[in-house]
């Protein structure tokens, strides 16, 4: 095991570029919208009633609990959220309104620790009744998250506290005897936020509990079968069957990433915090298998992953239709957590280069540029007819929204772009590992010597990087510098020397020297425009090509292109360009690929309209490109395409 300690929002910081930019759309937008949006005050919104529901359950409003039956972890996340931003930029509305809610959710604690709306308001002799669908314990899980996050933003204990008694009281009703209950929630989550509450607090007893919710999993298979929901009602179709909750088999069993996917990736992540914590060679094997099925057969070029609306969940290998893919923006993100964990453990750069393509990708493709609309899915295939007529089009949203009545996705991607800084540096011993390149800089001591690391560079729009290292004195240190999987070919200097013949194992670049204050490494990346050919299996996407140049997955839009994408062919032979306007959605690269277009049929002809026996008539064109994760921003409700024929 490497047990690389990824580096804490107190020791690395987003300084400029791309990331500053979007935690700044988190400070300035994101969190006030949410705020507004949570409290019911977002003209036009679907309602969340969400701090609502803590007020009534802390007897300072009267009325019924409103919302889905998680409502509270969407407050929870919010939370985490404003915290991690408040780390980067001090606000003290901000920091009044997290107290405010704090105060709430304290409040609202019951003598024995328990907190949660639903069951407090709506349902309170049902408690631990519905572990298949109450998610209680997920909403527990995200409240400890929530603390953890708070307390170390802030140093303020009051939330921390309310998650360590509701804590002590998960672990007097749940374990293996004593009269407790042995069961698990339908939801995955509370595992991985008890090893973080662990962390936090040092009291084993948080770890211990995590683990027996993970060993539990899967040993009474059939303890969900037949359970209806309280308060509404599941279809019995096989899109709701056992693996649905990951309750299918236990841990160590499982080889394919199936069930929900947002399920999934949490337990996932839950999994390999416990080998993390426990060093079990048969975990890491069930986690390398889980990881094989999912990147190579059941995940999208954008990252996504649940392909299919019913049941939010991962089908069979190859099913990934662009047009209907479901790909929850909450999925990806909860994939980009377990693809750090394994980046943890395995020292490994394809865990990093996954992270890098859900996070570019798939989850920033969820919120628009100004922060105050989301996409809940993320399809890779958008035409508005289409969606206004068919059923099985229906989940499929063509513009961003305000709000969702299930807003998971909002708050998720809050929390994840305003903790980005935690997981660009990587610490092993001697060693410096930087996963990631943005505009940053760390502070940590390595071998008892403070050394600071600092990044410039336009990345993800040029792969140019220039690393500053600087330690207090002299430092023998080995820096590890990921060369990401899309690239072809790579410079690397330092105090403008060429390295040669780079040591280079499991994607890294491994440079050990002693280093000297002031010193600085230049790594040059080829970002060249790659034309992506998707795997024939995958049978709506057999003889078509995606755009990509670094990390970022490029799709064309009919404001660029006019209507009709399906009619667009890209060229093979000939070059792309690819330029920098910055102009353009904020400032991006967009590209010029050569290519054709089908031309229209006469209104008359041989054959049986729509179809006939002709020549196929090519205009040649040059095709539009902009980042797959901007589209929608510009004029709302276009067609949008990832996929293209081919002509080459």
């Amino acid at each position: 095991m490497v047990s690389i300690r990824r580096l804490a929002l107190e020791e690395a910081h987003i300084t400029g570029g791309f990331w500053s930019r979007k935690i700044e759309t988190v400070a300035r937008e994101m969190l006030p919208h949410q705020w507004l949006a949570l409290n019911d005050e977002v003209p036009g919104a679907e309602p969340s009633h969400a701090v609502e529901n803590f007020r009534i359950a802390a007897g300072e409003a009267g009325g019924e609990f409103k919302g889905n039956i998680f409502q509270d972890s969407d407050v929870a996340k919010w939370i985490e959220a404003a915290s991690y931003s408040l780390s980067h930029h001090p606000d003290p509305a901000l920091e009044a309104r997290v107290d405010e809610v704090v105060r709430l959710i304290a409040k609202a604690q019951r003598p024995d620790g328990y907190v949660n709306t639903y069951f407090i308001v709506a349902r309170p002799d049902k408690r631990w009744a519905d572990l298949a669908w109450g998610h209680e314990l997920y909403c527990a899980g995200h409240l400890f998250e929530a603390a953890v996050a708070h307390n170390a933003a802030t140093g303020k204990t009051t939330l921390l506290d309310v998650a360590r008694r509701y804590a002590d009281c998960i672990d007097g009703v749940f374990g293996p005897g004593g009269g407790k209950i042995r069961g698990v929630c339908g939801h995955p989550e509370i595992e991985l936020a008890l090893f973080r509450l662990f962390a936090a607090t040092g009291e084993e007893r948080y770890r211990n509990l995590a683990i027996f919710f993970l060993e539990e999993r899967g040993r009474d298979a059939a303890s969900f079968d037949g359970k209806e929901p309280l308060g509404f009602h599941i279809p019995a179709t096989k899109a709701f069957g056992r693996d649905y909750f990951l309750n299918h088999e236990r841990v160590r069993e499982q080889a394919d990433a199936t069930g929900h996917s947002v399920r999934a990736v949490y337990l996932y992540a839950a999994m390999a915090d416990e080998y993390a914590a426990t060093g079990d060679e048969d975990l890491l094997r069930a986690l390398r298998l889980i990881w094989e099925s999912l990147v190579s057969r059941r995940m999208y070029v954008t990252g996504g992953i649940g392909s299919q609306a019913q049941g939010e969940r991962f089908t069979s290998d190859y099913d990934l239709p662009p047009d209907t893919a479901y790909t929850e923006t909450c999925a990806a993100i909860g994939l980009a957590f377990w693809a750090a964990r394994m980046t943890g453990i395995e020292g490994d750069s394809s865990y990093a280069d996954v992270f890098e393509r859900v996070v570019y990708n798939g989850a920033l493709s969820g919120v628009s540029l100004d922060g105050t609309r989301y996409f809940y899915v993320n399809p890779l295939e958008v035409t508005p007819s289409v969606i206004a007529c068919r059923q099985d089009h229906e989940h499929v949203q063509g513009q961003r929204v305000k709000w969702n009545a299930c807003a998971c996705c909002p708050p998720n991607i809050a929390r994840l772009v305003a903790s980005m800084a935690s997981y660009i540096y990587g610490s092993s011993g001697d060693e410096l590992w930087v996963h990631h390149y943005a505009e940053s800089e760390s502070d940590t001591l390595v071998s008892g010597i403070r050394l600071r690391v600092s990044q410039r560079t336009g990345y993800p729009w040029s792969g140019s990087i220039a690393l500053f290292v600087d330690p207090d004195r002299e430092l023998g240190l080995t820096l590890k510098l990921r060369i990401p999987g899309w690239c072809r070919s790579f410079a690397c200097s330092i105090n403008g020397s060429k390295v040669e013949a780079a040591d280079i194992s499991r994607g890294y670049i491994s440079i050990r020297r002693t280093w000297m204050p002031g010193d600085m490494v230049e790594l040059e990346l080829e970002m060249p425009v790659l034309m992506l050919r998707a795997d024939p299996r995958i049978s709506e996407l057999a003889g078509k090509l995606a755009i990509q140049r670094g990390p970022l997955v490029y799709c064309v839009e009919s404001l660029d292109n006019g209507v009709g994408l399906q009619r667009f062919v890209l060229d093979l032979e000939a070059p792309a360009e690819a330029s920098f306007d910055p102009k353009l959605m904020g400032g991006c690269v967009r590209i010029l690929a050569p290519g054709w277009r089908e031309d229209d049929w006469p209104e008359t002809g041989e054959g049986f309209p729509p179809y006939a026996a002709r020549k196929r008539g090519l205009k040649r064109v040059g095709i539009v490109a902009v980042p797959y994760h901007l589209w929608g921003n510009r004029a709302p409700g276009g067609e949008m395409r990832v996929w293209l024929g081919s002509g080459g």
